[in-house]
């Protein structure tokens, strides 16, 4: 499993004209399920995610969570995090999960986060989506589990 982490100002998802997620401060996360994760990947990830210390404490250190802060989450999947790049102009996507299973687990990784989090807003999974962000640094991180 992967994540694309970003320390967000706002962030919002829209789908055909309509938000389907939005968010004030806190993470936005793009999120690809590969063939082998397991629901142990899935808990990892989410604990990796809610935990990783990103926000900065009193001296201006990376050294407080999405948890310790009580902020707020969105999370998008995005298959093409797992594309093969290493070879030719095309990416390709046998890295990734097959759809069923991406969409299982990405929806598995949600409710894991909003069972610590009051605030956890979404993508729609295999939709064509349009994703909005203040990045707030700039702050991104490559989380893998």
């Amino acid at each position: 499993m992967i994540s694309l982490i970003q320390r967000v100002s706002e962030a919002s998802v829209t789908v055909n004209s309509e938000v389907t997620g939005q968010i004030g401060r806190g993470l936005l996360v793009l999120l690809a399920v590969q063939p082998d994760d397991s629901v142990a990947t899935v808990s990892r990830m989410a604990e990796r995610v809610l935990g990783y210390r990103v926000f900065p404490d009193d001296q201006d250190r990376m050294n407080k969570s999405l948890l310790d802060e009580g902020l707020e989450l969105l999370v998008v999947p995005q298959f093409t995090l797992a594309a093969d790049t290493g070879k030719g102009m095309r990416p390709s996507f046998t890295r990734a999960a097959p759809p069923d299973k991406g969409r299982a687990y990405f929806g598995q990784f949600v409710a894991k986060c909003a069972e610590s989090l009051p605030a956890v807003e979404t993508g729609i999974f295999g939709a064509d989506m349009k994703v909005a962000l203040i990045n707030d640094g700039p702050v991104t991180f490559w989380l893998e589990a």
